[in-house]
């Protein structure tokens, strides 16, 4: 009997070994990271931000993973942890915008986890067609879907829920402290998860590094760039202090150099073209949705890094990154 259980257990363990490493791994792929230590270290900075939101980006990815599984998604797509990274940002996105406490944010969440995976497979078959890749396109769809109904719903919509505003109007001193500077800087980092406390935004920015050094310096190149540009065109110093000005540069100036474009000299400043492009658009953006209760999310750099992409070929000098 002991001997069975063995045999039994082995291969139990085996699956479930692989299964916690693409969630893991899910976590880190917000920052284009196929790394389960960097995912770790995320988890980390999640949990530092508060014990719900860490719960719900394990939970949430967990889930997004094992749908993907369920339905028979690539394999090699799961063991990278693209399949669990738009679902993780839903149910954070869930936590921070309807409230963690309440029972119908836990299973709207769950839900929209889940449903997720259905969109990322919709957009990657559309975006195909020209090679491109879905980014965060899924959960943007889902987040801003979710946001913007919730009100509507009685049972969804909490009159304490979502303590981070995204868009607001332009308001207050434009003129950034040192210690805004500083703050800006790793708030940027965090905001990618919602998350706008500086030393959250600091483990984050510590993860990026531990799984690639050349990822981390762009993190911090994007981030410089968000600052720069908020602050030229008079963005309030309180937002560029919160992050919510510069995280897309972010995302876009370590998509375009190194991610998707092979990392040199041009692309770094194709890259740094589309982080200051990307920080411009978000208050656009913030416009849009504010009418209707919706948020920026990562729009501004779903939007940029397409069109940066679709034009690179245009361009003799950036070089695709292949395989």
């Amino acid at each position: 009997m002991h001997e069975s259980g063995m045999a039994l257990n082995g291969p139990f363990r085996t699956r479930y070994g692989r299964f916690v490493i693409e969630v893991l791994r899910g976590q880190a792929q917000v920052d284009f990271l196929p790394s389960a230590p960097a995912g770790v270290v995320f988890s980390v900075a999640l949990f530092a931000a508060g014990w719900e939101f860490g719960l719900y980006g394990l939970i949430g990815t967990a889930v997004g993973t094992a749908t993907a599984r369920l339905l028979g998604v690539d394999h090699d797509r799961i063991t990278a942890g693209l399949e669990g990274f738009n679902a993780c940002l839903v149910a954070v996105g869930c936590a921070v915008f309807l409230g963690a406490a309440h029972p119908s944010t836990a299973l709207l969440a769950l839900a929209g986890s889940a449903a997720v995976t259905v969109l990322t497979a919709a957009a990657a078959r559309i975006l195909a067609t020209w090679e491109l890749p879905t980014f965060t396109l899924p959960f943007c769809v889902t987040a801003s879907a979710m946001t913007i109904a919730a009100p509507g719903f009685q049972h969804v919509w909490h009159q304490d829920a979502g303590p981070a505003v995204l868009s607001r109007p332009a308001d207050g001193p434009t003129a950034l402290a040192l210690a805004d500077l500083w703050r800006a800087f790793f708030a940027n980092i965090g905001q990618i998860f919602f998350m706008p406390q500086w030393h959250v935004g600091l483990i984050f920015l510590l993860g990026i590094f531990l799984a690639c050094r050349r990822a981390g310096a762009l993190a911090c190149v994007g981030s410089a760039v968000g600052i720069l540009t908020a602050w030229a065109l008079g963005a309030p110093a309180e937002q560029v202090a919160e992050g919510t000005m510069g995280y897309n540069a972010v995302l876009v100036a370590m998509a375009l150099c190194g991610v998707f474009l092979a990392a040199d000299g041009w692309s770094l400043a194709y890259a740094v073209v589309g982080a200051a492009a990307a920080t411009a658009l978000s208050p656009a953006l913030a416009a849009v949705f504010a009418p209707s209760g919706g948020h920026t999310f990562t729009w501004p750099f779903v939007l940029v890094s397409l069109v940066f992409l679709v034009a690179a070929p245009a361009f003799p000098r950036l070089r695709r990154v292949t395989g």
